[in-house]
């Protein structure tokens, strides 16, 4: 006996199709869009200090560090902070010292805490030694072009705009677990923020690259104002916005070294990214669902119980995905790696499910609860 599948289903189904169909043809189409350029004369190029908070010797994190001190920029600084003179990153930064010994490069070594995120209380420490007023913050584990610091602080000579952040794209160790982690970042979250700037947002602001003048970042509280925060920045963003100032986000792509060993690390890592950003944006990570493609699609057409249209959306779906890979992926990577978007889509939105069943994170060897304002809170176990 035949099951005929009530009216109402086959629309929603079909419904659920055509906006992943949609997406993924914007997301498609974004990528390959163009940011405007912003460039100035070398002889207006203001002096610039680098925060570099440090934690670990990451994987290649010495190939990261060296590549913002071969800068083509006229005067700099960088600051590295680590909270312990034991950390491993203190021989790295020390190697590069000796390497560079014409560059401004400092360390500063301070433990003191000044709120629950480690990484805003390095900032914090290591703000005493920043000599310049315009300020360019990078995580350590991203790699750079000789021209990124020109490009970068180039639109904050603009008294209007408030931070200028950028994309990013995963460089990927060896291994499948890495592959996965950085098809997440190239072909899932990176397209999305071009959708939402191609739709005129800049509701963003990116630990890779966040660059902000001194005065601005004194007149939001400092670094003080996101000590608790998951999401720290994205709330510097946010603050800066609040002031009526813009937000930029340049045409520079960096490069973030993915290091997943094993598929622990990876869900862990993503269900942390996914959950901050179900802190701060509520509405939006519950509605991107459609920016799952392949899956979504799928479940569609089997609501519509595989009615033609919403099966041919589901082919257009795929198709777009395809040319999606094709245009991000790196010139020589493997064809076969197609055969894992369907995977790493899946993934992407069993682990969206899974990002509503709680609000703890780990983030590096330390848990926490993430309320609702977006500020985290340390886990304390206690045995017995």
């Amino acid at each position: 006996m035949n099951v005929v599948a009530p009216p109402w289903l086959i629309g929603c189904g079909t419904a659920l199709a055509a906006f992943a169909m949609g997406y993924s043809i914007t997301a498609w189409l974004a990528v390959r869009r163009r940011l405007r350029p912003s460039r100035f004369a070398t002889a207006d190029a203001p002096p610039v200090t680098v925060l570099k908070p440090l934690c670990g010797a990451e994987h290649s994190i010495y190939e990261c560090l060296r590549s913002f001190c071969e800068q083509d920029y006229p005067r700099f600084q960088i600051v590295f902070g680590v909270s312990n003179s034991d950390d491993p990153a203190v021989a790295v930064v020390r190697s590069l010292q000796r390497e560079f010994p014409g560059r401004d490069l400092k360390i500063a070594i301070d433990g003191r805490r000044h709120g629950s995120s480690p990484k805003v209380s390095n900032l914090i420490n290591m703000m005493a030694l920043a000599r310049y007023d315009y300020l360019v913050i990078s995580d350590s584990d991203v790699r750079v072009t000789r021209g990124y610091l020109a490009t970068i602080v180039a639109p904050l000579l603009d008294p209007s705009v408030g931070i200028v952040t950028c994309c990013y794209r995963g460089w990927a160790r060896a291994g499948l677990w890495s592959l996965l982690g950085s098809m997440f970042i190239n072909e899932w979250f990176t397209p999305s923020v071009r959708v939402a700037a191609m739709a005129g947002s800049r509701s963003f602001a990116f630990g890779a690259t966040i660059a902000i003048r001194r005065h601005v970042l004194a007149s939001i509280g400092g670094f003080v104002a996101i000590a608790n925060q998951l999401a720290d920045d994205y709330r510097l963003g946010e603050l800066t916005r609040r002031m009526g100032l813009r937000t930029v986000l340049s045409e520079v792509v960096v490069e973030t070294c993915v290091d997943e060993r094993n598929l622990g690390e990876l869900l862990r890592h993503e269900l942390r990214w996914l959950r901050t950003i179900r802190a701060v944006r509520p509405v939006g990570h519950a509605l991107c669902f459609i920016t799952f493609g392949i899956p979504v699609a799928a479940l569609g057409s089997l609501l519509a119980a595989g009615a033609l249209p919403a099966l041919a959306m589901l082919a257009i779906t795929a198709a777009a995905r395809v040319m999606l890979h094709s245009t991000v992926r790196k010139p020589g990577s493997a064809l076969p790696h197609l055969l894992m978007l369907p995977v790493r889509d899946t993934l992407s939105f069993a682990l969206w499910v899974w990002s509503f069943a709680t609000r703890r994170v780990r983030w590096r060897d330390e848990h926490f609860q993430v309320t609702r304002d977006g500020s985290v809170q340390p886990v304390v176990s206690i045995t017995q």
